[in-house]
């Protein structure tokens, strides 16, 4: 028997893949309450309720009816053993038929420790209103607002194991191939009261003080109270992550972030992580548990990966670098692209590949090109191998001076303010405002770079153009002075 792989799943903001749909109170619970329920467009109540993953408070019996799962099995009745018993119309079960009316059934006890089941949402508001949305009311501040998305990866990671099918008809999807550990780095929920730490579902330690949203987490839903992780987060989520891969505990790692932005954090690991193993980036573009939703395949996909061993070279290294998992297909970091807002939305963009492999539908894993960009432990600016300072211009008294500016802590760790600002600068086709040398669009430019060389950090400028080689010059500095002329090329 072959060992599980040990997988560590590290919580990214903002993540489609780890959110829910809204909790919306069930048509059995406004009944209950005497509430008006949902109608459908003919006024109608509405036909199904939707049903809900939760969890047994106490066992409970039920009784199923024989060929109900399939509209056909009962076409193959003959190859069938028989039922547990019988249904009467009084409500009895029976192990023997009692009446050719009868429904034949399947006598199953259900208890808590089985895990989740769908059922009906029942939960009312505090003043006996239906939940309609995450928020007791439209637009409700942070205090009445509930949310959607998961302060780790656990439950998500459970949902799929639990209720997911495979192309086999089994279960467990995840738990039959790996091991996988919660960590919750820049998580997309948060405990706004805390958490004592006995009720942790993540691999943290010690009591969760209250998390602020926009601080500790990072949602995009509600979407009027809606953050997004400033720069200085990348360094907590590069110490995170390298601090895993140091362990020596696991055989690969997982990134879940929104879907815009997962090509990012990946290329950034991609360079910036000393590891050897595996790190693969999933989003997706519905929530976790809404019709056609695509995450919980891209993270079995990236879990199959990893348990596989084919990124690993004859030197047993990863060999594929940093890798984004979706729809089936492997994307390199560097070349991974989000180019449209559904599922199969991810394109290889720079036109040389960044495809590196692809899952069939019958689950099968196949890599077809490997990347010879250096990458993770190859690469020349992982984390280990960046210097503990670095020089840097900035503007003083005299002009522009040469100052050290900290890159990484004692431990080894990478600083918040050692993340480098950066302004992206492109000019365009029918820029210019005026016929000949027009320097109007070069103020606000001169103005981030006098910017830049007072606030005393790394920074720098990428500059597009539309020629192969492109130069802008400017001599405005914040001092006031006139030190030399800065080129951009």
């Amino acid at each position: 028997m072959t060992d599980k792989a040990r997988i560590a799943h590290l919580a990214g903001p903002t993540a489609t893949i780890q959110n829910s749909p809204p909790l919306v109170t069930s048509n059995k619970a406004r009944a209950k309450a005497g509430l008006p329920v949902m109608e459908d467009a003919g006024g109608n109540a509405l036909t199904f309720d939707a049903l809900r993953a939760q969890r047994l408070a106490a066992p409970a019996k039920v009784y199923v009816e024989q060929f109900s799962a399939h509209p056909l099995e009962a076409d193959a009745a003959d190859l069938y053993g028989p039922p547990d018993g019988y249904m009467g119309a009084d409500g009895m079960f029976h192990a023997e038929r009692q009446s050719p009316d009868d429904k034949p059934v399947y006598e199953i006890e259900l208890k808590p420790e089985d895990g989740l089941y769908p059922m009906p949402y029942m939960a009312l508001q505090k003043d006996g209103a239906p939940w309609e949305e995450e928020c007791a009311t439209p637009g409700a501040d942070d205090a009445d607002a509930r949310q959607g998305f998961y302060p780790d990866g656990s439950r998500s990671f459970e949902e799929i194991d639990r209720l997911a099918v495979g192309d086999d008809g089994r279960a467990s999807l995840i738990s039959s191939v790996a091991d996988v550990d919660f960590y919750r780095g820049l998580p997309p929920g948060g405990y706004r009261k805390g958490l004592a730490e006995a009720l942790r579902t993540d691999m943290g330690e010690g009591d969760i003080a209250p998390e602020v949203r926009g601080q500790d987490f990072f949602p995009y839903k509600p979407y009027h109270l809606a953050s997004a992780p400033p720069r200085p987060t990348l360094a907590k989520m590069t110490n995170d992550m390298q601090a895993l891969a140091d362990s020596g505990d696991y055989d690969g790692f997982m990134w879940t972030q929104g879907s815009p932005q997962v090509e990012e954090t990946a290329y950034w690991y991609n360079l910036l992580i000393d590891t050897d193993k595996p790190i693969c980036g999933n989003a997706a573009q519905r929530p976790n548990g809404q019709i056609s939703n695509d995450g919980p395949k891209n993270l079995v996909d990236s879990i199959a990966f990893i348990a596989s061993g084919k990124w690993a070279g004859e030197d047993g290294r990863n060999r594929c670098g940093t890798v984004v998992i979706q729809e089936q297909q492997i994307f390199a970091a560097r070349e991974v692209a989000k180019a449209d807002a559904r599922p199969g939305g991810y394109v290889a963009t720079g036109g040389h590949g960044g495809i590196i492999g692809q899952f069939s539908h019958m689950g099968r894993l196949a890599l077809t090109y490997l990347p010879v960009f250096k990458h993770t432990y190859q690469s020349d600016v992982n984390i280990h191998k960046l210097p503990t300072t670095q020089k840097a211009v900035r503007a003083g008294d005299s002009g522009i001076q040469l100052a050290d500016v900290a890159v990484k802590d004692a431990d080894g760790g990478l600083l918040p303010d050692a993340i480098p600002v950066v302004s992206i600068a492109k000019d365009g086709s029918y820029s210019g405002l005026e016929i000949g040398d027009d320097g109007v669009l070069e103020e606000d430019l001169t103005g981030s770079i006098a910017h830049k060389l007072a606030m005393g950090k790394l920074a720098g400028f990428v500059v597009e153009g539309l020629v192969p080689s492109l130069a802008m010059e400017t001599t405005g500095m914040a001092s006031g002075k006139s030190p030399p002329s800065a080129s951009l090329t």
